[in-house]
């Protein structure tokens, strides 16, 4: 243990994209900013696929022309029914806001490392190999942060504030006891990377994300700009608990499900070790306290379909540095600002959460596979699976419009509804 701790303006839990954007945000606004990043970068990780709405942000913080330069443009997104025995594709470009066209594949170890040297760059201390292990409050108002180096070493930083971008860990979350289970959902996550995987021919195809529904759950198809393809198989708690082989062999036993994946894979060769992941869905009852506030996945996370992880956790990153700045520099309104800052945390998940929540069941993947503009839906669901959900795009009346004609299919059909409505009870229970 050093003999007298380190003294910051703000520490940072976590050097993920919401760390990182946090901290280029504090540095830029003139904070002495440190953050501590259990592991090393570059390390891998998964939610490759960017959005639209990144884009902006990654402009603010001054990286765009680098994370172009390791990118492969997504100018949409493919959902593909094997119900119907098609695929539907829907650009970017045709949503409400036409600048948002088109987005980047990414590989995290990459752009999270442009992220954290940015951070650096502009002035934050970066402190890799060290994992936070406990908080003091102290009399003045600031906190202790204890933490142990990779070698074993502990050292201690005193900070007026701590932003938690600890992602799925949840530090405080854990801490605090106020990390909850989503009860509306669940699901387990498989993945790997694969080399050789069948891509479309057309350019503009070639960067798409692809969706694969099937029986126990849905499938990722994410193509890398160095040739390297990320699979991943999101599924039920029942059927990760059916496992009785090992990790890898059931992986692929899962992908010969789908016929259609099956077959871009055919020729693919598996690059990376199988990794598996459960607790897909929580939330924390506040996202902050006493001297901290809670970025990203370290306030709640709820299923990476539509690939929000990332513009969340940098969104709420730089938000949340602003709201910091401003609670450290006018205490007087602090207050208002933690409220606001709360009001962000909830507003990103909640719009996604409907949409997952109905996305595995037949009306939705009736109405995905025949799209239609009424009312300016399609455009308000290209919005939303741009990212577009904090500019000033006006989606809420389309949105509304879809989730009533949803509901209007699903009467349509009661004996199907009921069917799929007592399905998926069965499918989300925690097993």
């Amino acid at each position: 243990m050093t003999d007298a701790p380190n003294e910051t303006d703000v520490l940072i839990i976590g050097g993920g994209p919401g760390g990182s954007s946090a901290a280029i945000t504090l540095a830029q606004l003139g904070r002495r900013v440190t953050v501590l990043e259990k592991a090393r970068h570059p390390r891998f990780h998964i939610g490759e696929s960017l959005l639209p709405a990144n884009l902006p942000l990654l402009a603010q913080l001054g990286v765009l022309e680098q994370v172009r330069a390791i990118g492969m443009q997504k100018w949409g997104a493919e959902f593909y029914s094997k119900w119907h025995g098609r695929g539907e594709t829907f650009e970017f470009a045709d949503s409400w806001n036409k600048s948002l066209q088109f987005a980047y594949q990414v590989r995290r170890s990459e752009f999270d490392q442009i992220l954290i040297r940015r951070a650096a760059e502009v002035g934050a201390q970066v402190v890799e190999g060290c994992r936070a292990r406990d908080v003091q409050s102290q009399p003045d108002g600031s906190t202790l942060v204890h933490a142990q180096h990779e070698d074993g070493r502990h050292e201690t930083w005193q900070a007026r504030y701590i932003v938690d971008a600890s992602g799925r860990d949840t530090f405080f979350g854990n801490r605090l006891q106020t990390k909850r289970r989503n009860p509306k959902h669940s699901s387990a996550c498989m993945f790997a990377h694969f080399k050789g995987a069948h891509r479309y021919p057309e350019a503009k195809r070639a960067g798409l994300i692809t969706v694969y529904w099937f029986e126990h759950g849905w499938f990722w198809f994410i193509p890398l700009a160095d040739g390297i393809t990320s699979i991943g198989a999101v599924v039920w708690p029942y059927y990760m608990k059916a496992r009785n082989c090992d990790l890898r062999e059931y992986f692929m036993a899962t992908i010969a499900l789908s016929a259609e994946l099956s077959a871009r894979l055919k020729d693919a060769e598996l690059v990376s070790e199988v990794e598996a992941t459960g607790n897909y869905s929580y939330e924390c009852q506040h996202s902050y306290g006493e001297g901290f506030l809670m970025v990203g996945d370290a306030f709640a996370f709820v299923d990476p379909v539509f690939s929000t992880g990332v513009m969340l956790a940098m969104n709420s990153g730089i938000e949340g540095a602003r709201t910091v700045d401003l609670c450290l520099r006018e205490p007087a309104r602090a207050a208002g600002a933690l409220q606001r800052h709360q009001h962000l945390m909830h507003h990103g998940p909640r719009e996604y959460s409907w949409f997952i929540h109905h996305l595995t069941g037949p009306t939705m993947r009736n109405l995905f596979m025949s799209p239609r503009n009424l009312l300016r839906m399609k455009e308000a669901i290209l919005s939303l699976l741009a990212g577009d959900i904090f500019g000033r795009s006006p989606i809420g009346p389309s949105l509304r419009a879809f989730k009533l004609l949803y509901y209007i299919n699903s009467l349509l059909a009661p004996r199907r509804s009921l069917a799929a409505w007592r399905q998926r009870a069965i499918n989300i229970r925690p097993v």
